[in-house]
């Protein structure tokens, strides 16, 4: 059965330019296209759409809001395709139920894996977004040490997609049938060997109800990592490193790994 797709964005070459590519895959029925996020809704409203992809600038209803009530009231899968210009909306994005934050100047076959992983009830959020995320916590005004998309594509090969599953997941990443590499290791700041030996004040929350190995666990979440490389990088096996991602989930009240990153950079659950 296909994946049915919705496309939102008004820009009309973006828009029909990508019904072209995803009609191109055999996985996909993109079932409309459409200008704003207000039509993407009425349209989700009376349509079963999988997946709706959404941009975040557009009249009359922006994608952050279309996302908010396609969340609410239907059972589509929010997916932002945007720019770094649009930076300052991830948060929200992510707080009112995106399933994904990706920016439009990826290879089609990387916009295909993410739609795929969206469907599947997996999060996508490529590196450059944590990037963004770990700025937030820092403090840094929104868009201070901007990078250029294109030298962000070549120095990530692309921008990685860092791929956030369940808990209970496999350890997979994101990008169904691709190979993701680290994502944000080196690019958020923030490795496992830095957590050891950092104070209190070092994290936007109280990291006094985690173990140090939580610890680790949560910032290689946060650099992008799957399960499976989680456990090769701490030395311990995918069983035991669920475990220690469903008590930091229970510890937190949170419901899956993208909130963990979240939580990790900003301090924020929701």
């Amino acid at each position: 059965m296909k994946i049915r797709v919705l496309i939102a964005d008004d820009n009309s070459f973006i828009r029909e330019g990508m019904k072209i590519i995803l009609n191109t895959f055999g996985e996909f029925e993109v079932l409309a296209t459409v200008n704003d996020g207000q039509e993407a809704v009425d349209y989700c409203r009376t349509h079963e759409v999988d997946v709706a992809l959404l941009d975040v600038r557009m009249p009359n209803m922006n994608g952050v809001e279309a996302t908010k009530i396609l969340t609410e009231e239907t059972g589509t899968k929010p997916l932002i395709l945007t720019t770094f210009d649009d930076d300052e909306y991830i948060l929200d994005a992510i707080r009112y139920g995106a399933k994904g934050y990706l920016l439009k100047n990826n290879d089609p076959e990387r916009i295909r894996d993410a739609i795929k992983s969206v469907h599947s009830g997996n999060n996508v959020l490529q590196d450059v977004v944590l990037d963004k995320l770990k700025s937030v916590m820092d403090g840094l005004p929104a868009g201070q040490g901007k990078r250029t998309e294109s030298s962000a594509h070549q120095e990530h090969g692309g921008a990685q997609q860092a791929g956030m599953q369940e808990a209970g997941g496999k350890g997979a990443s994101a990008s169904t049938g691709s190979t993701s590499g680290r994502g944000t290791a080196g690019a958020s700041g923030t490795s496992a060997a830095q957590v050891k030996g950092a104070s209190s004040t070092d994290y936007p929350f109280d990291r006094s109800v985690f173990t140090e190995r939580e610890l680790e666990v949560m910032s290689l979440i946060a650099q992008g990592l799957s399960n499976k490389e989680i456990s090769k990088e701490l030395f311990i096996s995918e069983g035991t490193t669920a475990n220690y991602i469903t008590s930091i989930l229970n510890k937190t009240a949170l419901s899956h790994r993208t909130q963990i990153a979240i939580y990790y950079l900003t301090g924020k659950v929701r």
